[in-house]
């Protein structure tokens, strides 16, 4: 279902999943009455039922991803980052370090290779193509626009 559009994921998620939590909703009421009150299974399933609501909201909007995995893995390096900076050496290694990877994750949420970025950038300011000034036009976003112009006036002129 995931790459489909949100209908469909509705659609698909009401006639194969919602009755599955029915039926999940049901076992765990019953089995909530068959143990006993203090066990940690009860306090996992008291957990499991008092957040219902928030747990099959993706059964009422196709566009809520069932999992966060998505998310997750987007964190994934924020938390390596954080702890390979440990070894930064000091507070400018460490400043150095968090400019850099800011960069570099900018890139790709633009949909930007961050080495060619980085490799390209870097050699206009050290040619001087790009001046001091001129900086904004090294951000990923304006690199990407002004790389996909000149493919367009390169393919128009063949």
């Amino acid at each position: 279902m995931r790459g489909t559009s949100a209908e469909h994921r509705l659609a698909g998620r009401r006639a194969e999943t919602a009755p599955i939590m029915v039926r999940l909703k049901t076992m765990l009421t019953q089995t909530l009455t068959e143990i006993s009150a203090i066990s940690p299974l009860a306090g996992a399933i008291k957990y499991a039922l008092g957040h219902w609501t928030g747990l099959t909201r993706f059964l009422d909007d196709g566009r809520i991803e069932v999992d966060t995995n998505t998310v997750e893995r987007s964190m994934r390096p924020i938390g390596l980052g954080r702890k390979n900076s440990l070894f930064a050496g000091n507070d400018g290694g460490a400043e150095s370090w968090a400019i850099l990877a800011s960069l570099l994750n900018t890139a790709k949420l633009n949909g930007v290779d961050p080495y060619t970025w980085l490799a390209d950038a870097l050699e206009m300011v050290v040619s001087g193509e790009v001046k001091s000034h001129q900086l904004d036009r090294l951000l990923a976003w304006n690199w990407k626009a002004a790389r996909e112009a000149a493919a367009a006036i390169e393919k128009a002129a063949a």
